[in-house]
């Protein structure tokens, strides 16, 4: 790190230091942003017996959750029967690896997915789960829509601030980076919205469809690396904001002192 002058801007150390940290936090918000989007543990279900829940009227559920045709209550009771786990993308479900009729279960458990068409990212939601005739719950609706959303406009505006970064590199000057802390600041406000949308979206299925006895809910460790991201961003959002706007006023008092 070393002082340098460009465009009539000049930068010590306290702001070269800013700017690297601020460049590592969005760094690290980005990769935690872009591995909870991948991944499916945002919400998980535990079952005490998972083997003994894929009974044959369990199995019928199973075949039903891997159908195109699955509605939101179907594949939810199969979530709770089979260890399931919810992610943006898509449902996964627990099952024993022979999973005939002719069986018996074995001890062995496989984790099949089923992802979430674009159509179903989409789909309306209904005030009772299943019944097409319940009419639209556009709370829940609107809840999924932007969860789906936001990850990917926040991702944006992180990709895009940093375009505006490299920019201001080449160009040699700092005041530029108030641009990248907004954009970051914004895509802070994505994600915290992100987690608000999901927890409530959570909270209003449970209501519609309660947790059974014997399963436990709980949010997963992808949803934690969206919690941990929000923060990282609005830090560094602080950073290219108070690096640009100290630097500025710092130059402009260093200018009219000389011209003084």
């Amino acid at each position: 790190l070393f002082p340098y002058r460009g465009e009539g801007a000049m930068m010590d150390n306290r702001f070269a230091t800013a700017l690297v940290i601020a460049c590592v936090l969005s760094l690290i918000s980005t990769i935690y942003m872009a591995a909870s989007i991948g991944t499916d543990f945002w919400y998980e279900y535990h079952t005490l017996s998972p083997a003994e829940n894929v009974s044959e009227a369990g199995r019928s559920i199973w075949e039903e959750f891997v159908s195109e045709e699955a509605d939101e209550k179907t594949y939810t009771d199969a979530l709770f029967r089979c260890n399931g786990t919810v992610g943006l993308w898509r449902r996964c479900i627990t099952v024993p690896k022979n999973s005939h009729w002719y069986s018996s279960p074995e001890t062995g458990m496989t984790t099949n997915c089923i992802s979430f068409s674009l159509s179903d990212q989409f789909m309306e939601k209904y005030v009772e789960p299943g019944n097409h005739n319940s009419g639209t719950d556009l709370n829940r609706t609107y809840l999924w829509r932007l969860q789906f959303l936001l990850p990917f406009v926040s991702l944006g505006l992180m990709c895009f601030g940093a375009l505006i970064g490299l920019c201001a590199c080449a160009c040699r000057s700092l005041y530029p980076a108030i641009a990248t802390g907004v954009l970051h600041f914004l895509a802070g406000l994505c994600t915290l919205g992100l987690v608000g949308c999901y927890v409530a979206g959570i909270e209003l299925l449970h209501k519609k469809l309660p947790l059974p006895d014997d399963v436990k809910g709980e949010f997963g460790w992808s949803f934690c690396l969206a919690c941990v991201s929000a923060p990282l961003q609005f830090m560094a959002a602080a950073l290219f904001i108070w690096a640009a706007r100290t630097n500025r006023k710092e130059f402009t008092l260093l200018k009219a002192y000389r011209v003084a």
